[in-house]
């Protein structure tokens, strides 16, 4: 028996049969010239189409975000430019494989030298790459094999191409050797509720068939477990099962209340929340409502979109955060050309600054939505900087009859001016995924600085508590809606700051309620305290699980 580590997604474990993924086609050093070169170009052309096909095809039986993700790889399989490139390689006498490999490649180094969402971009079309070539060598298509038992499936990584056919029913977790917490893999495992565990390089070494345990809360992929280990995966299972029969809204043991929202990206995420123990939505994306267009959807299509999500959530609180593009996820129809740190560039509320018609027109279709459903949305902009900004913000967004209007808190400069942005609108809400990239001067996709974007880090902390108690003292609502929240002891020390209400993805919210219901609010201010007076995030997190109830460390596996 020994032990793999990773980073974990989730809190389940599980333990089963290892299924892994086809191989990465390689192409032949070797590979011969076409005999005829326009005839081969002219067959490149038609296997770029059949690979588009087949994965529109799964994306049109897809829904929410995995159907987002694949057509925009569907997209990719269409791009002209990379099948002319190759075609054009072809007619020079170069192999279809040997030229689809080096045109994909100089795509994939420009995306990643690009960073942000073009790098992550980068895996999607390495997926279009390796489908071309496994047609044009007659190789199995690379990805996850026809499964015939509950098996674990473990890959060097997993595009959505590859999740999108994933025979769910004998799907048990996903190990990965790459990717990261914010991947496409590691998404949908979690919207899925599978176990999973990325960035476990040892996993190359796993075979089909070998047994493992699979635990998200600890990131540990166990081989050969024994008897014991097994016992604690059923144990864990039945734990967590028993937990998602509690449907009350969150709560500490001394009946201080505290919202529990889901985040969603699209109304059918909304309308699969119909029957979810959730309070409402905390952070509606609708930026994927923009990303893969080519054009900016009209009032009208925007309008029937919010409205969907209103009507499905009822009286429950919606919270719309309005179109959060630029840097790492740039629009084709207002693109800031030449940037050279998108991430410090035009993006969010500052897209108003290029093409203010489209926060107008945003603005105008959630006041439509509203009136034609009678529901109440709440609305707030991303990458506010200033006190101006928020108040200008809330002009537009009432001027549109909207009646709730807040701001994202992502940029320290709010943080540290929070009573003043709070006096111009309702209520805000902290983006702790950008929120920590702007304090530590770090970007968030970059694996390696993993360490410094530690929801822990002291500074964080602070510019957290420091907008919490702007919110306590002035009487407003102070959400989280970052990758934060989802985290049960972070939970318990964010309850403690003041913060009153906590958005993530619905699969970790029982946890979290579970957690708060074995606390007192006085327990979380002791956390808090004891979190802020740390010097390192390590020494944050410990000082906050010292105080966490033995029971819930133990049920959560909270280490």
């Amino acid at each position: 028996m020994r032990t793999i580590t990773g980073v974990g997604v989730g809190r389940g474990a599980v333990v089963g049969p290892v299924a892994r993924a086809h191989p990465v086609p390689t192409v032949p050093a070797d590979a011969p010239a076409p005999a005829d070169p326009e005839a081969a170009a002219e067959q490149l052309g038609t296997v770029f189409a059949a690979v588009a096909e087949t994965l529109q095809a799964r994306a049109d039986a897809a829904t929410g975000t995995l159907k987002d993700v694949l057509s925009a790889t569907a997209l990719m399989a269409q791009d002209a430019a990379l099948a002319g490139q190759a075609a054009a390689k072809v007619r020079e006498g170069v192999a279809p494989s040997r030229a689809v490999q080096e045109v994909a490649g100089q795509f994939i180094d420009m995306f990643t030298a690009a960073g942000g969402y073009m790098a992550e971009r980068a895996t999607d079309l390495a997926s279009v790459r390796d489908r071309v070539i496994a047609q044009l060598e007659g190789l199995p298509e690379p990805g996850v094999p026809a499964l015939t038992r509950p098996s674990i499936v473990v890959a060097e990584d997993l595009s959505p191409a590859d999740t999108a056919v994933l025979d769910l029913a004998n799907v048990l977790g996903i190990v990965i050797e790459k990717g990261g917490p914010t991947s496409h893999t590691a998404i949908i495992a979690g919207q899925l509720g599978l176990p999973c565990v990325v960035r476990a390089a040892e996993v190359a070494e796993l075979t089909d068939g070998e047994e493992v345990a699979v635990d998200a809360a600890r990131g540990t992929v166990i081989v050969e477990p024994d008897e014991e280990v097994k016992a604690a995966v059923v144990a864990r299972r039945a734990a967590l099962a028993a937990l998602a029969e509690d449907t009350a809204d969150g709560a500490t043991s001394d009946g201080h209340g505290v919202q529990l929202l889901a985040n969603i990206g699209t109304a059918q995420d909304a309308e699969r929340l119909t029957d979810a123990a959730v309070q409402g939505v905390g952070l509606f994306r609708t930026e994927v409502l923009f990303l893969d267009a080519q054009t900016a959807p009209s009032e009208d299509d925007q309008a029937a979109v919010y409205a969907r999500a209103l009507t499905a959530l009822g009286e429950r609180k919606v919270v719309i955060r309005t179109l959060d593009a630029g840097a790492d996820k740039p629009l084709a129809f207002v693109t800031q050309p030449g940037e050279d740190n998108p991430a410090l560039g035009v993006r969010g509320y500052r897209l108003v600054r290029a093409a203010p018609e489209l926060l107008a027109t945003q603005l105008a279709a959630i006041g439509r939505a509203q009136a034609e459903t009678g529901g109440r949305p709440w609305v707030m902009a991303p990458m506010i900087a200033t006190v101006a900004e928020a108040a200008e913000f809330a002009a537009l967004a009432r001027d549109a009859g909207v009646h709730t209007v807040g701001v994202m808190v992502e940029v320290p400069a709010v943080a540290l001016r929070a009573r003043d942005v709070l006096a111009e609108v309702d209520f805000v809400s902290i983006g702790t995924n950008d929120l920590a990239q702007y304090t530590m001067a770090t970007d968030r996709l970059r694996g390696e600085l993993v360490d410094l974007l530690d929801m822990w880090q002291p500074a964080v902390l602070d510019l957290v508590a420091m907008t919490a108690e702007a919110g306590v003292e002035l009487g407003k609502p102070v959400g989280v809606c970052g990758e934060s929240a989802a985290d049960p002891v972070m939970a318990l020390v964010l309850t403690g700051l003041g913060v009153t209400s906590l958005s993530m993805s619905p699969a970790a919210v029982p946890g979290v309620r579970y957690a708060l219901r074995a606390h007192t609010l006085d327990v979380c201010r002791q956390m808090a305290a004891a979190a802020r007076g740390a010097l390192t995030a390590p020494e944050a997190r410990a000082a906050a699980l010292d105080l966490v109830d033995p029971k819930v460390r133990e049920v959560l596996a909270l280490d």
